[in-house]
C-alpha cells in the first residue's frame, strides 16, 4: 500500500524485499529464520535511513594518485530504541554504523488513563547535537512512538533530525505521526491495510518482540 506522503519513505518493493517480508509474516516460520530474515530487512532500512542525512563535499586521493570528488556525512548520529521490540533493531544499526551510541526509552500504556506513559529513558548526553534514528519495528496507532518523540524534543533534539525507522506501519499510525510532527521523516519496509478493533496491524506479522526474542506463549 502506498500513501504518497512526501515524508513517508517506503523501501523499493523489490522481489528480494517481498520474499523477506513473506518469510517473516508467515506464522509457520521458525524463530531462527524469523530473526535472520528480520535482521536482513532491518539492515536495509538502516541503510535507507542514512540516505536522508545531510552530506558535504569531500575530496580524497585514490591509490592511483588521482583526486576523487565525493561526499562525507555531516553531523553525528545516534540510535534510540523503543523497548522492548525496538531493541531488536540495535544490532542492524551497529552493523552499519560502528561504535554508534544507542539510547533506550520504555513507554507503556497507563492502565488508568489508557494513554502512553514514560517509564524509563536513558539517552546520550549530547543527543541534542545529533541526528536520531528512532527504532521500533511496528507502527500501529503511533501512540508510543509519538510519546518517545516528545521525550526526544524535551531533550533538545530538533524534530527535523529525527528519522523513525520501522518494518511495518499502519496508514492511520503513519499519518497521525506525520500530522503531529510536520518535520519528521518515516522510513518503512511495508505499509499494511489497517488495524483491527484491538489495534493490531493487519495483515501484520503478530507480536514482533515475542517472535524475535522467543517469548511467545
Amino acid at each position: 500500500m502506498a500513501l504518497g506522503h512526501a515524508r513517508l519513505h517506503q523501501l523499493a518493493q523489490t522481489h528480494q524485499l517481498k520474499a523477506l517480508m513473506t518469510i517473516i509474516r508467515d506464522q509457520n516460520t521458525p524463530r531462527g529464520d524469523f530473526v535472520f530474515y528480520s535482521d536482513r530487512v532491518i539492515r536495509l532500512l538502516v541503510e535507507e535511513g542514512l540516505n536522508y542525512l545531510p552530506v558535504v563535499n569531500k575530496e580524497v586521493i585514490t591509490p592511483m594518485g588521482v583526486p576523487f570528488q565525493g561526499v562525507a556525512f555531516e553531523g553525528r548520529i545516534c540510535g534510540v530504541s523503543i523497548m522492548r521490540a525496538g531493541e531488536s533493531m540495535e544490532q542492524g544499526l551497529r552493523d552499519v554504523c560502528t561504535s554508534v551510541r544507542i539510547g533506550k526509552v520504555l513507554i507503556q500504556r497507563d492502565e488508568r488513563t489508557a494513554q502512553p506513559k514514560l517509564y524509563y529513558s536513558k539517552l546520550p548526553k549530547d543527543i541534542a547535537d545529533r541526528w536520531v534514528l528512532l527504532l521500533d519495528p511496528m507502527l500501529a496507532t503511533g501512540g508510543s512512538a509519538m510519546k518517545c518523540i516528545e521525550v526526544l524534543l524535551e531533550a533538545g533534539v530538533k524534530e527535523e533530525r529525527i528519522l523513525f525507522i520501522n518494518l511495518i506501519c499502519s496508514p492511520e499510525g503513519a499519518l497521525a505521526m506525520l500530522e503531529q510532527f510536520p518535520k519528521l521523516q518515516i522510513i518503512t519496509a511495508e505499509i499494511d491495510e489497517g488495524m483491527d478493533e484491538q489495534k493490531f496491524i493487519l495483515p501484520g506479522l503478530g507480536d514482533f518482540g515475542d517472535r524475535y526474542f522467543g517469548t511467545e506463549d
